[in-house]
């Protein structure tokens, strides 16, 4: 087909006027928050526990690390790594270190020394904000002999009182030599130092891919990307003035940053921080402030509902519930709007380009596709350019499977000190995303799965998506993943690795046959394993690679 197809961008009329109009964006979060500072500077910004800090304090802590980071040496430019969950002390960070003119590199504090280490060398890192406890345990070593010369560490135990012991069951250090306490700096009334203000084209974040299919790689996210996306959502989700968003998904991740943080913030609501992911305190939290949004992935829903304590009144307050990071089974909407009200939107986006590319409006529901029994993660936005392409990357007709290809506002310039990459990612600017999907002529758009996960079988492809969500349609089934596996007749096999819901009881033969019924020969499961969990990402993504090397160890 034509370009002319994609073009026209069919799911313009999909959306609604407020979703189509033009946006224009601040410059960054941190002129989001002057703005907010001027008008609302007593409204709350950060809810943790029992503590609150409104928008003229989150202020006027940033302003003080700030100071603290450039009378340190910090210069325009420099990188500032930040390893924390969801408490006031990231965004705190966060905001100190762009107001001395850095960029900040979130990690993911689940990392361990060699992985972060790879971080911090990657990315010539200058100054670290971490943990007293991870200090201590292991980053002090892992920063020795590094380009780190600042450290600033925190005890998530402050600004709050509360002390769930759910989440915050532990106790504060002492104070590390060489090191200063974030909370402190933050309190010491620093100015921040002048003529270090960013724009939209420099570097926000250098973002690590999270590693599912390699060595991470780190996307430059631009404060044009990160504003341009969190004003769409500004725009054009409905929610109420001065919303209230939970931050189930972690900040570290490009979805927390930007779907809940910045979007959050920019539009000068309250963001209500939990420290991490625990179904009871979650649910705790929602009685307790009554969100109008959250957005995280399939399996943190799948946790709630399948949570003792759990009724559909926890989710009363909601204007919309995202879904980002996981595929989203179609039978895990269905069961949980039928347990407990709300519908689940689905959404779609990458690290490199900024979270969402596409989503599910407010006003509308997914549709299902009728071959393949796929839900649709969304339509794209208006000035967002959506195409599907074969390996020549010539586009396919809609209704076709192809590559996903994205162009528009929310997309990375390229990888940090990757050249090569970049040109084979980022061709012409666009990203080939390496998603295998297809768009129906209405605009939807449907992801079927990884390029690199499509399984072989005696020459027949099996995308495990599709097996998958059969798989979630069984009622004892929490969680599926399906990976290939060495197969000496059939060259590779399907396998399936399930974990239970509480109190099922399953056989894995039954779980086999199950499948059977329900797909075509070649591509039901010929192994079922089942095991407690299944190992993520912190983002919630399943980690197909772990289980097929856990596969390949066991032949």
């Amino acid at each position: 087909m034509t370009t002319s197809g994609y073009a026209a961008q069919p799911w313009l009329a999909l959306l609604d006027e407020a979703q189509r109009a033009p946006v224009s964006p601040p410059d960054t979060l941190v002129h989001a928050i002057r703005a907010a500072v001027a008008h609302t500077p007593d409204r709350t910004a950060l809810a943790y526990f029992d503590g609150r800090l409104s928008y003229r304090e989150i202020d006027a802590l940033s302003d003080s690390v700030a100071g603290h980071l450039a009378a340190g040496g910090l210069e325009r430019g420099d990188r500032v790594a930040v390893l924390l969950q969801n408490s006031p002390q990231f965004v705190v960070a966060l905001l100190g270190a762009w107001k001395a003119g850095a960029t900040v590199v979130p990690v993911n504090p689940m990392y361990k020394s060699a992985e972060v280490r790879h971080v911090l060398d990657d990315a010539a890192v200058v100054a670290l904000v971490c943990s007293d406890r991870a200090w201590d345990s292991y980053l002090r070593e892992t920063a020795a002999d590094s380009s780190v010369r600042l450290v600033l560490t925190a005890c998530e135990l402050d600004l709050q009182t509360r002390n769930d012991t759910r989440v915050l069951n532990f106790e504060r250090l002492p104070a590390a030599a060489g090191t200063a306490d974030l909370v402190d700096v933050a309190r010491q009334g620093h100015p921040a130092p002048g003529g270090r203000d960013l724009g939209p084209a420099d570097i926000a974040l250098i973002s690590y891919t999270s590693g599912t299919s390699g060595t991470p790689k780190g996307a430059t996210n631009t404060h044009g990307n990160i504003m341009y996306n969190a004003e769409r959502q500004r725009t054009g989700l409905g929610l109420p003035e001065s919303p209230v968003y939970f931050a189930m998904a972690p900040l570290f991740h490009i979805t927390g940053m930007v779907c809940q943080l910045a979007a959050c913030l920019n539009s000068r609501g309250t963001l209500v921080l939990a420290y991490r992911f625990e179904p009871g305190v979650v649910l705790d939290a929602f009685t307790e402030h009554a969100p109008h949004y959250t957005v995280g992935p399939s399996t943190a829903f799948m946790a709630l509902a399948a949570h003792p304590a759990v009724t559909p009144g926890h989710f009363a307050s909601f204007t919309v519930i995202s879904s980002g990071g996981a595929p989203l089974p179609p039978a895990l909407v269905e069961k949980f709007r039928a347990g407990f009200g709300p519908y689940i939107r689905n959404g779609y986006g990458l690290t490199e380009c900024t979270a969402p590319c596409a989503s599910v409006p407010p006003s509308r529901e997914a549709p299902v596709d009728p071959v393949s029994g796929t839900l649709a993660v969304g339509v794209p936005g208006p000035d967002t350019v959506v195409r599907i392409v074969d390996d020549l990357g010539q586009e396919v007709p809609f209704g076709e499977q192809g590559e996903i290809v994205v162009r528009g506002p929310q997309v990375v310039p390229g990888y940090w000190h990757r050249p090569e990459a970049t040109a084979e990612t980022f061709p012409d600017g666009e990203l080939r995303t390496g998603d295998i999907g297809f768009m129906d002529a209405d605009g939807w758009l449907y992801v079927v799965d990884r390029k690199k996960d499509m399984i072989n079988a005696s020459g027949f492809k099996v995308w495990p998506r599709e097996v998958e969500d059969v798989l979630y349609t069984h009622p004892a089934v929490r969680e599926a993943a399906v990976v290939g596996v060495p197969d000496g007749y059939r060259g590779e096999t399907v396998k399936a690795y399930i974990s239970l819901r509480p109190g099922a009881e399953e056989d894995p033969d039954a779980l086999a046959a199950y499948c059977k019924e329900r797909l075509a020969a070649y591509k039901y499961p010929r192994e079922v394993e089942i095991l407690p969990d299944l190992p993520k990402t912190a983002s919630g993504k399943i980690l197909r690679r772990e289980l097929r090397s856990r596969s390949h160890e066991s032949q």
